[in-house]
């Protein structure tokens, strides 16, 4: 008796993509919505000053981003693009840190660091999205992706301009929660179609 031909992988490894992995994905896509337009509310409700509290706030973002990265890394098995992963973690340590010095500086320091990790961070996330593209529901994450880039420009242009605020980083977090959470509606679509 022959064997079927072995499906290729997205990764062209020629295994089998793990459903674990996938599920495990929209998961952490649902909550890394919730979490964003929380965030973002939180966000609206409290900056308009610079507090220790709001510091505190910001650097969050980013260390979620980190744990979030690490999740990913660790559930998703052979679907887990494993130097974008890493090189994720790493942007988003660096911003956290970078956001807790920037916040004795005032919102202009602030904006250009989260526009750097913007910029950054959505390249990153173009790449990841591109490599997944088969799993399903990636379109959206390529899209957040390049709005990432573009917004990041806008929040370093922002902050050389009069009387920046930090409202706008609220409504880029509230955007990313968007586009996942469309992400993890496709990626559960998917997974019913094929399943059927």
């Amino acid at each position: 008796m022959t064997r079927p031909p072995e499906a290729t992988h997205f990764d062209g490894t020629g295994t089998r993509p793990e459903v674990g992995g996938t599920e495990s994905l929209r998961t952490l896509y649902f909550v890394r919505s919730g979490f964003a337009v929380a965030w973002a509310v939180l966000t609206v409700v409290l900056a308009e000053t610079l507090s220790p509290g709001v510091v505190a706030l910001l650097v969050i973002y980013p260390l979620f981003d980190v744990a979030a990265a690490v999740a990913d890394f660790r559930s998703s098995g052979a679907a887990r693009p494993r130097a974008p992963l890493f090189l994720n973690m790493g942007l988003s340590l660096l911003a956290a840190i970078g956001l807790a010095f920037a916040g004795s500086s005032g919102i202009p320091g602030v904006l250009r660091v989260w526009g750097l990790w913007a910029i950054t961070a959505g390249i990153v996330q173009l790449i990841v999205a591109v490599l997944r593209h088969r799993l399903g529901g990636q379109w959206a994450m390529i899209l957040s992706g390049g709005i990432s880039v573009i917004a990041g420009v806008g929040f370093v242009i922002m902050a050389g301009k009069p009387n920046p605020s930090l409202t706008s980083i609220a409504g880029y977090a509230t955007l990313g929660g968007i586009f996942f959470l469309i992400s993890a509606i496709r990626l559960h679509q998917t997974a019913e179609h094929g399943t059927r």
